[in-house]
Parts: C-alpha cells; structure tokens; sequence
C-alpha cells in the first residue's frame, strides 16, 4: 500500500526496528531521505521507499503530496484573517514607532511564548516586551524606567501566588513612587512552560516535578524527551512551543493577564 509521507507521521523502519515521527525529508543522491525522531529525540534517516511499518501494516512511503497554498492563520467565521490571540489581523500596516510604555516578562521563554501568540497585536500596538532574566531585579528595573502616568509598565511574572516571593517583590514594585502606573500580573504556574496545555503534547496533565528538582529538566525527564543539558532544555521548550497555534493552546489563566497588561499600557493617555 502506497501512502505520501506526513509530518508526524510515526514510522518503523523494517530492517532497523527504529521507530520514530516523521520530522523531516531530504533530498540526496536523487532520492528523498525521511527523517525519523524517536521518542528520546534520536534522529536518523532512511530512503522513503518500501521497508516501513505504518500502524502495523507494510507500507510504501511516497514523498509529500504539494500542498494547495491556503491561507495562513486563523480565520474568523466572517472570512477575515485573524491573529493567534483571536483579534482581527491588520494587513499592509506600516511599522510604528515604539510606544514609551513597556511591558516586561521574565526570561526568554515567556518572551517567545507571547511573541507568538501576540506578536501582532503587539507589534500594531507598537509595544515593546523586555526580558527581566528573572523577577529579582524587578524593583531596580522598575526605578530606572521611572513609570509615570503617561509611560506605564506591564509585568508579567511566574508563579504569582499569594505568600510566595513574586508575590512580596510584585507588592514592593506597588509601593514605589509611581508605583501605581506599574501593573504586575502574573499565573500560578512554576514555569510558563505549564501555561501551555498540556494536552498540546500528549499529556492529561504537566508532571508533578519533586522539590528540589529543575523544573524544566523534570518536566522533560517525565516526558521521556532529553534533559541532561541545557542544549536538551531549549530543545524541548522548541518542540512544546511548535504545538502552540493559536491562543487557544493556552491556559485561561495566562490569557486573560496578558490581555489586561496590553490593555493597561495601550490606555487612552499613554505614549
């Protein structure tokens, strides 16, 4: 049975016993090679061809089909193109000025998190996101911006929940001078990777990583992914960031903060 090669697809290869999700084909030699990812993240390649297992059957392995060009993103029921966070997209725009407000996420995950799913909206807001690389600096991150009502601050931090130490820095940063045109809000996750749903990679719900263990090494470990490094690590945030479309991969609890904090620097009066 002939069937064209998919992206995920899973593959045994006869001869090797490999089994793995089809990530990518090449072409050399004049043939076409796929390669195959198995669950630990080992890659290898074989000649498309004969030689496969697909769901237990002998197959033979075409090339992709070429894909009719649709259009990309979401679209409302209207027809319109939307933006991953769901809001009406804006074509042909010319790139703005920044804004004088700012808004401020904790480390490079979190940053690539909201650049892809507001990206857009940020970009025709002209609104800058910063990393902080941490919430402990936050207060003298906050005193050298010097807020004020027309140039306001949004801060998104992790795990802000009562009694914790985001909580006490996130109060601290309110009782600055000018600390009312700063806006902290955050979700109650350990890591903005759980932000993500869980059931975008496989999953019921995120492992419960013991104290004392890293948080994003844990998490992978329990995926069965790599995790020795940090080269393993931003691997795996890359494959968990891939499954994420459109603002409805992820949990309520971060999207209605990011919202309010675009809402907040964007205010009428604000630069």
């Amino acid at each position: 049975m002939h069937v064209a090669l998919e992206r995920g697809m899973v593959l045994e290869d006869r001869e090797t016993g490999f089994v793995g999700a089809a990530v990518a084909v090449e072409k050399s030699g004049g043939r076409h090679i796929v390669v195959l990812e198995d669950r630990r993240g080992v890659r290898r390649g074989f000649p498309l061809g004969g030689g496969f297992w697909l769901e237990g059957r002998p197959v033979i392995v075409d090339p992709p089909r070429p894909r009719t060009r649709a259009p990309r993103g979401p679209i409302s029921a209207g027809g319109r193109k939307l933006t991953a966070s769901g809001s009406y997209a804006v074509e042909g725009e010319e790139a703005k000025v920044a804004r004088a407000s700012r808004i401020w996420v904790e480390g490079k995950h979190d940053a690539e998190l909201v650049e892809k799913v507001w990206g857009d909206d940020l970009r025709h807001e002209g609104v800058v996101v910063l990393m902080l690389d941490g919430v402990d600096n936050l207060e003298e991150v906050m005193a050298d911006f010097g807020p004020c009502p027309e140039r306001r601050a949004g801060v998104l931090v992790d795990h802000l929940v009562a009694g914790s130490k985001e909580s006490r820095i996130a109060q601290g940063v309110c009782d600055m001078p000018g600390g009312e045109n700063v806006l902290v809000l955050g979700h109650p996750y350990v890591d903005v990777w759980q932000a993500v749903k869980p059931e975008r990679v496989g999953l019921r719900e995120w492992p419960r990583v013991p104290r004392g263990t890293d948080i994003k090494h844990g998490t992978l470990e329990a995926l069965g992914w790599p995790h020795a490094t940090q080269a393993d690590v931003a691997r795996g945030w890359q494959r968990i960031l891939a499954t994420v479309r459109t603002y409805k991969d992820l949990e309520p609890s971060l999207l209605g903060r990011m919202e309010e904090l675009i809402d907040f620097v964007t205010a009428p009066g604000t630069r």
